[in-house]
């Protein structure tokens, strides 16, 4: 009798160990993703800072100042945010997906939220460094003041949120990883058309899908800074706007993280 207990007791499956906390995952997602990035995508970063810089000395010969000016060092800017935490993470998550690497992370005892933000903030973080060259150099470039760039710590998280779960979304929704790099690659595209080039020449249609970007809002944010006497009010609620984005859009990429996962 005693026997065949202890040959239950070691036949039956032992318990399971209990999931990981969502901030401990997030954080160890984090660091994980944020070395791989670091040595993957230097010189992508480098490729997106010298495309800002250098379409705002193409624009140099369009535009003298003012509004437009401020626009364009904004959009410039918020653009290496885009190039980064949108297309690159579009086309990492699609690639993820096509090879199985999904599989691993289901496997793991860690919430899907925590994977999702955790690559998302390892994106979003890795732009800071050409976020800030191209707003420097920007405002050198047209006379614009540099007192409060300090703003970047705000708008750069924010957009880069947003942007980083917009590419997220797309990279996994998409049914093969070829059209995720598409969509990542127009979505790029479209922040650089809708943010760079100033609103007021912009048709009146594409004046509404600019309101539709999730970007555009730390665009305004910024581009308001530039001014001798910022409305502090706007700027606020351009950021809040922002944020609202980005966890909106952080959402549907963990609702389709987990759409992802299970097939």
């Amino acid at each position: 009798m005693q026997a065949a207990t202890v040959g239950a007791a070691e036949g039956s499956a032992a318990p399971l160990a209990p999931r990981a906390r969502l901030l401990p995952a997030l954080a160890a997602v984090y660091r994980a993703q944020l070395s791989r990035a670091r040595v993957a995508r230097i010189p992508l970063l480098f490729v997106a800072t010298f495309q800002s810089i250098g379409i705002m000395i193409l624009m140099r010969g369009v535009v003298d100042g003012g509004a437009e000016a401020r626009a364009v060092v904004a959009g410039s800017s918020v653009l290496v945010v885009a190039f980064v935490a949108l297309n690159l993470l579009a086309q990492y998550f699609g690639q993820l997906r096509a090879s199985g690497g999904l599989d691993h992370y289901a496997t793991l005892p860690v919430p899907p939220a925590s994977v999702v933000l955790g690559t998302a903030g390892a994106y979003a973080s890795f732009t800071v460094p050409g976020t800030v060259v191209t707003a420097v150099a920007g405002s050198v470039l047209f006379q614009l003041p540099l007192a409060h760039l300090w703003v970047l710590a705000a708008v750069i998280p924010l957009a880069g949120a947003a942007l980083a779960g917009l590419g997220a979304a797309l990279g996994l929704l998409a049914p093969r990883q070829e059209l995720a790099t598409l969509l990542g690659q127009l979505g790029m595209s479209a922040a650089l058309l809708l943010g760079v080039l100033p609103a007021g020449r912009l048709p009146e249609p594409i004046v509404y899908a600019r309101d539709l970007l999730p970007s555009t809002y730390g665009v305004e944010a910024l581009a308001r800074t530039f001014g001798s006497h910022p409305d502090w009010s706007a700027v606020g609620l351009d950021l809040a706007v922002c944020a609202a984005v980005g966890v909106a859009s952080l959402a549907v990429a963990t609702w389709a993280y987990r759409r992802a996962a299970v097939r």
